[in-house]
């Protein structure tokens, strides 16, 4: 997937948490949102995985258990969903990790907590 194409499903999977961040405010659990933005993403056509689990490499061995995924849209961009009151640094940290354990390129980072979504939410790019 190129930049363009990227940046087009990245404003596509922003426009959906919108709408789930919209119909259910904040201050609800991280599980609410994510059952919600998979329907949400679902109805509008765009696949997604939830919970999916991130391999990678330490030694020549593969770690299987390293780490889950909250959602990965369309096998490119990873999301980490947060339902907390403060913004800590180490989720930016947290999600360029499994942005690089996983080889991709970009990654949303959304807290839900915030009254309105766009100031909890960051992209991280790997690399680009």
């Amino acid at each position: 997937m190129d930049r363009n194409e990227l940046n087009a499903l990245s404003n596509r999977v922003i426009g959906a948490a919108i709408e789930v961040h919209r119909i259910l405010g904040p201050g609800l659990l991280e599980s609410t949102y994510q059952e919600a933005l998979m329907e949400e993403l679902e109805l509008r056509g765009i696949q997604a995985r939830k919970e999916v689990s991130v391999p990678f490499i330490y030694k020549g061995k593969q770690i299987s258990k390293a780490y889950r995924a909250d959602i990965i849209v369309e096998d490119a961009i990873i999301l980490e969903l947060k339902s907390t009151e403060t913004d800590n640094p180490l989720f930016y940290k947290q999600l360029l990790t499994y942005l690089r354990l996983a080889d991709k390129r970009l990654g949303l980072l959304m807290n839900f907590h915030h009254a309105m979504l766009s100031k909890g939410l960051t992209r991280v790019v790997n690399g680009f």
